[in-house]
């Protein structure tokens, strides 16, 4: 059975303001400006996490439990890491769709996977510039900021400031993610998609 962990209840029930909705265009008109496909701010109460991914994380299929400072068990306890997402009202999601010649293109889901990683870099550079009082950034199934983690050289992580974890880390079911901010998980035959998601308080 699936745990879910339920939503923290707001500290205010009301909607955004209007410099919050001017805010959540602009940052939206910014990741795609970046590259993104699509881009939507929506609040974190409407964010689905799952204590399971923690499951599915620890059958290692990705080959990484216990190989990225960034990814399970290094990241931290779930439940802890989804009452840490609980403390922001918002985030913004976007995502990024590469095309594939088939479904058998893994060199082309290799180099989706670099410019989503680009474009995450870039978005979190830009985001730095707000004058949020607190942010978080989460990407698409793991750090890519060395090209060999630290972990795996039995080394503290290089880069503990800029070190990203994934969106499914923090217990994020992205599928629903994408539905919560009105994009499809999956765009079309022969296209991969990868999100990213920027949480803050303004």
């Amino acid at each position: 059975m699936t745990a879910i962990v339920p939503n923290a209840p707001a500290a205010e029930n009301r909607g955004p303001r209007t410099d919050e909705t001017d805010l959540f265009a602009r940052l939206e008109a910014l990741a795609t400006g970046l590259g993104a496909y699509r881009a939507k701010v929506i609040p974190v109460d409407n964010v689905e996490t799952e204590v399971s991914f923690r499951d599915m994380c620890a059958k290692n299929v990705c080959g990484n439990y216990g190989k990225c400072w960034t990814c399970p068990p290094d990241v931290g306890d779930i439940e802890t890491l989804i009452a840490k997402l609980r403390t922001f009202r918002y985030i913004l999601v976007y995502q990024y769709v590469g095309t594939l010649e088939d479904s058998y293109d893994f060199e082309g889901m290799l180099d989706a996977g670099k410019k989503h990683s680009e474009l995450t870099a870039a978005v979190r550079a830009e985001c730095e510039k707000e004058a949020f009082s607190d942010r978080l950034f989460l990407c698409a199934g793991g750090c890519r900021i060395c090209p060999v983690c630290a972990k795996k050289t039995n080394e503290p992580c290089r880069f503990p400031d800029q070190a990203l974890a994934s969106l499914e880390a923090y217990g994020v079911n992205v599928s629903k993610l994408a539905a919560a901010a009105g994009m499809k998980y999956i765009n079309g035959q022969n296209t991969v998609t990868y999100f990213s998601g920027v949480l803050f308080n303004p």
